[in-house]
């Protein structure tokens, strides 16, 4: 019963959103985002929390700042996925433009795949799917929701561009085939990760577990890693889609060393953007959640 009412309330609220003006649609995400923050303080706390640790030199209203346009560039984001069906080819660039899309085609060029290096900044949802839309479709990594029916319907939004999911339990084998084939992989790379899957590399000045499976398979295949992020563009009033140049690869002979240090060199890409973009990242994950072995937990609550 929990999970059709889960799955009828989301479809309500993706529905209502998608049908309104994008103005009307962008202020009703904002307000609801805005409630969910308030009704779970957790979250809040983990946002000043984490801005304490990455940036220790802002002041409370600073960090309080960027919390209050974070909630504004969530609900902005949302009322775009909630609208995903009707971005069509004809309509993306009203919303997206592209950026430094010389240095993905110069990724593509390689001739072995493109490992599309990304996080939760700015609109990830909107980015792969104006990509698509522009001719570059490409596969996501997908972990799958507890509600299957709401699994389901997330996945139809993010797909109707032309991408399509790698679920987790064929993530090795389906990365690899896609790669060879010179397709491309979307790598979400900036959320904490368990000790068995990631390796601990400075982030913000705090050692952060991050997965080292982006290292791993960028090594083996030698597949572009190319980064990519479409943040929000006041002067514009759009999105802009840009891309960094491939990320080029230490290789030292030593594979785990090299595993380091591309991991290291992924998370710092990850910070200069978030640097730039404060606002724009997602501060109520708790990031630093994974600690080094002997080292205390950094979140009590």
């Amino acid at each position: 019963m929990k999970q059709w009412l889960e799955y009828a309330a989301a479809w309500l609220v993706l529905k209502t959103v998608g049908i309104l003006p994008r103005s009307m649609a962008r202020a009703l995400a904002v307000f609801v985002i805005a409630t969910l923050l308030r009704l779970r303080p957790k979250l809040r706390r983990a946002a000043e929390f984490n801005l304490q640790l990455a940036f220790p030199e802002w002041g409370e209203q600073q960090r309080s700042d960027t919390i209050r346009r974070m909630v504004r560039h969530l609900g902005r984001m949302a009322a775009e996925f909630a609208r995903l069906p009707k971005l069509t080819r004809e309509n993306v660039e009203q919303l997206v433009i592209l950026d430094g899309h010389e240095n993905f085609l110069a990724g593509q060029r390689r001739g072995k795949g493109v490992l599309y290096l990304t996080g939760h900044i700015g609109a990830w949802e909107l980015s792969s799917s104006a990509h698509a839309l522009y001719g570059y479709p490409l596969h996501y990594m997908a972990r799958p929701l507890d509600n299957v029916r709401l699994d389901a319907l997330t996945n139809r939004y993010r797909c109707a561009s032309g991408n399509r999911p790698i679920f987790k339990n064929e993530s090795a084998r389906a990365t690899l085939k896609i790669l060879k084939e010179a397709g491309t992989v979307g790598i979400l790379a900036d959320q904490n990760t368990m000790p068995a899957e990631g390796v601990f590399v400075d982030f913000f000045g705090k050692p952060a577990c991050t997965t080292a499976g982006l290292a791993r398979v960028a090594l083996h295949t030698d597949a572009a890693v190319v980064p990519g992020y479409a943040v929000w563009d006041e002067s514009l009033r759009k999105y802009r889609l840009r891309f960094e140049p491939p990320v080029e690869l230490i290789r030292t002979g030593d594979a785990e060393r090299d595993i380091f240090e591309n991991t290291q060199k992924f998370a710092k890409v990850i910070e200069d953007v978030i640097r730039k973009y404060p606002d724009q990242w997602v501060w109520v994950h708790k990031r630093w959640k994974t600690r080094p072995p002997g080292e205390p937990p950094l979140y009590d609550f």
